[in-house]
């Protein structure tokens, strides 16, 4: 498991990562209001073509210019659910997406939140150390969206589109259970190290 480098590095809020974290969450509701109000699908790819730039690049400078903050530790996965949340309710609603790939998807994240609140509770930790299993299962989903929307349309590249879609709505499905496996197994270890907040460490 190829764990990124996620320790804090500076106090900054006003990092060029954090910006374009900032930047996205206010291009969730703008997409849903793209894609179920005036339903101008071309606009609502541009903007989830955006997401899917910035959070390569947030990342990719942090680490890049030792810009990684608690900020950023919340903003960036934050961002990240709230698209993917808000993506498939769009998609849902205009009949684009089964239900069953909602309730898939959703009910990982769901769990995902318990643990990280339990892990909060019990250590003060506010996130876990990301893997490339997981950035790659955001990724794949990030890219499968436009690509089912764009699959929407008559014609045969709308229909390669909705192939090519659908491949990686399928990959990043697995991948994205796969990372909660892994989560879930550093959770246990976590918690199993770490001493709960306000109680000594064994060796204190």
């Amino acid at each position: 498991m190829e764990v990124q480098e996620t320790e804090v590095q500076t106090d900054r809020v006003l990092t060029v990562p954090n910006l374009l974290s900032f930047a996205r969450l206010l291009g969730v509701p703008l997409f849903l209001w793209l894609i179920l109000v005036p339903e101008a699908d071309g606009w609502a790819i541009v903007v989830l073509i955006f997401a899917g730039v910035s959070d390569y690049l947030d990342g990719k400078i942090a680490r890049r210019w030792n810009q990684i903050s608690r900020v950023g530790q919340i903003l960036d996965p934050l961002a990240d659910r709230l698209y993917i949340l808000a993506t498939l309710i769009g998609l849902l609603l205009r009949g684009l997406i089964p239900w069953w790939l909602v309730a898939v998807l959703v009910g990982r994240d769901i769990i995902m939140g318990i643990v990280l609140f339990i892990i909060k509770r019990r250590t003060g930790l506010v996130g876990l150390p990301v893997h490339f299993i997981g950035k790659a299962a955001t990724f794949c989903l990030l890219y499968a969206f436009p690509l089912i929307l764009m699959g929407a349309g008559d014609g045969p590249i709308w229909t390669v589109c909705l192939v090519f879609g659908w491949a990686f709505a399928l990959w990043g499905t697995g991948l994205y259970i796969w990372a909660a496996v892994l989560y879930l197994e550093q959770a246990a270890r976590i918690l199993k190290q770490r001493p709960a907040v306000g109680r000594p460490s064994p060796a204190s």
